[in-house]
C-alpha cells in the first residue's frame, strides 16, 4: 500500500464520524504491544493555545539534546504534520507502512479515524526512540482517544466554549472534560483560567494529589521593550525574544516554560539556556503568521480566538483591513465576527473546504448591517482574488476564521512564490502540491 492509497482508507474512516470514548483505542493499543507505555508522555488539553504550547514545550525539549515526538492537530498541508520527530514531520514511507500494518486491527474494531492516527503516532514515536512524546488532546480530553496514555505532566491551556455539542455548553462542564486527563498525582500546569473553570481544575488537581502550578500564581510573564520576561518556579528569564507573534503567545510560551522547569525538577536535562533557545526557535505556521508584509493568517475559529486576533489588530493599530473569512457550521460565528469588524474595511466572505459551513452570505449579511462592505464567494481562491484586486498595494489582506481556509490560502500564496518574509524553507511541513 503506498502512502495515498494509505491516506484514502486512513480518511475512510472519517465516515464512523467522532466516537468520544476510550475502550476502542485502548484495545487496538494493546493489540500493537501498548506503545505508549514505552514513552515519557507529556499530555496537553485546552480550548486555545495547545498546539502552540505543545509545539514551544517540544522546541524546549529539542534544545535540550532530547528526541522529542510531538502530536497535533489538525494539520494545515499534509496529514505528516500532525507527526513530527526532531522537528521534522515524519516521512511518507513510514505513515504507508504503519498504516498497512495497523489496518488489519483496526477494521476488526471499527476504528474512528482520530483512534487510528492516535495509535500509529504512538507506534511511530515508539519505534523511532523518541525520548520524550509531547501530546495534543484532539477534543475535550476525559473520552478523548490520547486519554489512554499515563503522562509524567499535565498541560491545560486557556478554557473557553468550543464543540458545544459534544463538550458542553457552560465553562465548568468544558472544564470537567479538560480537567478529565489529570492524573493522580501527576503535576498539573495550568494557564490562567476563567473562574468557574479554574475551580473545576482546583478541584479536581486536590482530589487527586496532583500538584497544580498556576499562571499567574506560580509563574508570571510580562511583555518587555525587547521580548518577554519570565518569572518562574526557579529561575527568572529576561529578554526572551518569542518565535511566535501576539501578546497573548507570551501566556502558551509561559506554560511551556513552567512545564519545562517541572521536567527539570524531575530529573530532565535542561538549562536555562536552552528554554530561551527552545522560546526563540518555536514556530507554528497559521496562527498570527505573516506572508511578506501585507498577508496575516489566523486561525480564529471560535469566540476566544477571535477576542486574541482582535487585540493583536488594535495593539498594531491595524485597521483598514480586507478580510478573507470563512468559517464551519458549528461555530458561534456571531461571536466571531463581532471583535474584528472594527478593524476591517471589506469583508470576503467564502466556503472554507469543510462538509459543512456557514453560508457566505450570512457572513455578509452581518457585516453589512453592521456597516461593513461585504462580497461573497464560492471559493477561497476567489476571494483572494477579490481582496488581491480590491485592496491597496500596501494593504492588509487577513485570513481568518477556519484553519482549513488558513491552509487553502496558505498553500495558493506559498504556492505562487508570494514568500518574501515567511519562505517555505522556515515551514518544512510546507504544501504538499508545492
Amino acid at each position: 500500500m503506498g502512502y495515498q492509497a494509505g491516506l484514502d482508507y486512513l480518511y475512510s474512516l472519517q465516515r464512523f464520524g467522532i466516537k468520544l470514548g476510550l475502550d476502542n483505542t485502548a484495545r487496538l493499543l494493546e493489540r500493537l504491544g501498548n506503545p505508549q507505555d514505552q514513552l515519557r508522555i507529556v499530555h496537553i488539553a485546552g480550548t486555545n493555545g495547545k498546539g502552540s504550547t505543545a509545539s514551544a514545550l517540544a522546541s524546549i525539549l529539542r534544545q535540550g539534546g532530547l528526541r522529542v515526538g510531538l502530536y497535533t492537530s489538525p494539520h494545515l498541508h499534509s496529514f505528516t504534520e500532525r507527526i513530527q520527530v526532531d522537528g521534522l514531520p515524519v516521512d511518507e514511507a513510514t505513515v504507508a507502512e504503519l498504516i498497512a500494518e495497523i489496518r488489519p486491527v483496526a477494521e476488526q474494531l471499527g476504528t474512528t479515524f482520530f483512534e487510528f492516527a492516535t495509535a500509529l503516532a504512538l507506534l511511530c514515536f515508539q519505534r523511532s526512540g523518541a525520548e520524550w512524546v509531547v501530546l495534543e488532546v484532539g477534543m475535550g480530553g476525559r473520552l478523548d482517544a490520547t486519554n489512554v496514555v499515563t503522562p509524567e505532566l499535565v498541560l491545560i491551556t486557556p478554557i473557553s466554549l468550543d464543540h458545544a455539542l459534544h463538550l458542553g455548553t457552560s465553562l465548568a462542564a468544558v472544564a470537567a472534560e479538560k480537567a478529565g486527563i489529570l492524573k493522580p498525582r501527576v503535576p498539573v500546569v495550568s494557564a490562567r483560567q476563567p473562574a468557574a473553570a479554574q475551580a473545576v481544575l482546583g478541584e479536581r488537581a486536590l482530589a487527586l494529589q496532583a500538584p497544580l502550578v498556576r499562571g499567574g500564581e506560580e509563574f508570571r510573564w510580562q511583555a518587555t521593550a525587547d521580548g518577554f520576561r519570565y518569572r518562574g518556579l526557579d529561575l527568572v528569564l529576561e529578554g526572551l525574544r518569542p518565535g511566535l507573534a501576539g501578546t497573548h503567545q507570551m501566556e502558551n510560551l509561559s506554560l511551556a516554560l513552567a512545564a519545562a522547569e517541572l521536567l527539570k525538577r524531575q530529573g530532565v536535562p535542561l538549562s536555562a539556556a536552552a528554554m530561551r533557545r527552545g522560546i526563540a526557535a518555536v514556530r507554528w505556521p497559521g496562527r498570527l503568521e505573516w506572508l511578506g508584509d501585507r498577508v496575516l493568517l489566523d486561525g480564529a475559529h471560535n469566540p476566544a480566538g477571535a477576542t486574541v486576533l482582535a487585540d493583536y489588530l488594535t495593539e498594531n493599530r491595524l485597521q483598514g483591513i480586507h478580510w478573507i473569512a470563512g468559517l464551519k457550521a458549528d461555530k458561534d460565528w456571531r461571536r466571531i465576527l463581532d471583535p474584528l469588524l472594527p478593524h476591517v474595511a471589506q469583508l470576503y466572505a467564502c466556503k472554507p473546504p469543510v462538509d459543512a459551513a456557514v453560508a457566505p452570505r450570512q457572513l455578509a449579511g452581518h457585516a453589512r448591517a453592521l456597516g461593513v462592505a461585504a462580497q461573497v464567494f464560492e471559493h477561497p481562491q476567489q476571494a483572494l482574488s477579490a481582496a488581491l484586486a480590491g485592496s491597496e498595494p500596501d494593504g492588509m489582506i487577513l485570513v481568518a476564521g477556519s484553519l482549513f481556509l488558513v491552509a487553502a490560502i496558505r498553500a495558493q500564496l506559498l504556492c505562487a512564490g508570494a514568500k518574501q518574509s515567511a519562505s517555505q524553507a522556515d515551514f518544512p511541513s510546507g504544501p504538499a502540491a508545492c
